[in-house]
């Protein structure tokens, strides 16, 4: 880890609207996160938990791109449009993030296909690297997402996101769905990676035990707001 700032989160609110009795309703405004600001180091593993329901995920689809909200948000130092090349995510349920119709090795490919990188050769070498660092051999390319236990699902989601190099992990609730076994081993893998690749990584869990074994940094949010 170095002293460089890699996530800048400042004043950051953000609210749901919804309508009672559909497009004619009343509006309704949830506020979900109250001027959140929090700054993340380069090769940081950070902490942030707290109670379902605070506003852990919505923090984390803003930081993604994925969700509207007020004030900045900065990757080194800018605040970029398109952040699925420096940020992306690992979400809570495998294999709901995995399309069951293609196999593995597709759906490892797709994101240099999307962005249009590298050769076809170049991106088998790559998808074969990467699913030896996460734990599985390259002969999982052929298997379908119903063919691998939740924990092998998890390792092909943690593969996919680091693909094209991301300056930014978010793991939400990463380990939620899986047997305390199997999520004991996700975590060392993220303490591995973050050690081989100087990764950085938003660990997102209302876990405390599995907060604290990991993180260097621990934030807690409770009704939207940082508490710590």
């Amino acid at each position: 880890m170095d002293n460089t700032t890699l996530l800048s989160v400042n004043d950051v609110s953000c609210a749901y609207v919804s309508r009672n009795f559909a497009l004619f309703g009343k509006k309704q405004v949830k506020q979900v996160l109250n001027s959140i600001n929090l700054e993340m180091r380069t090769g940081e593993i950070l902490g942030l938990t707290g109670k379902s329901g605070c506003g852990k995920t919505t923090l984390a689809k803003c930081i993604l791109g994925i969700k509207d909200y007020e004030g900045n948000i900065l990757i080194d130092g800018k605040e970029l449009i398109n952040k699925s090349m420096q940020v992306q995510m690992v979400f809570q349920e495998p294999g709901a993030s995995l399309n069951p119709v293609k196999k593995i090795g597709w759906l490892m490919e797709e994101p240099f296909v999307i962005h249009k990188i590298g050769t076809n050769d170049e991106r088998i070498q790559k998808t074969d690297e990467m699913l030896e660092r996460v734990g599985l051999d390259p002969s999982y390319k052929t298997r379908r997402v119903h063919e691998l236990s939740g924990g092998q699902k998890q390792r092909v989601c943690i593969a996919r996101a680091l693909i094209l190099s991301p300056r930014l992990l978010i793991a939400d609730e990463a380990i939620s769905a899986l047997d305390v076994s199997t999520g004991a081993q996700i975590l060392n893998l993220f303490r591995e990676l973050h050690s081989s690749l100087g990764l950085s990584v938003l660990f997102i869990s209302h876990n405390k035990d599995a907060v604290e074994y990991l993180c260097g940094r621990i934030l807690e949010m409770k009704d939207g707001k940082l508490t710590h």
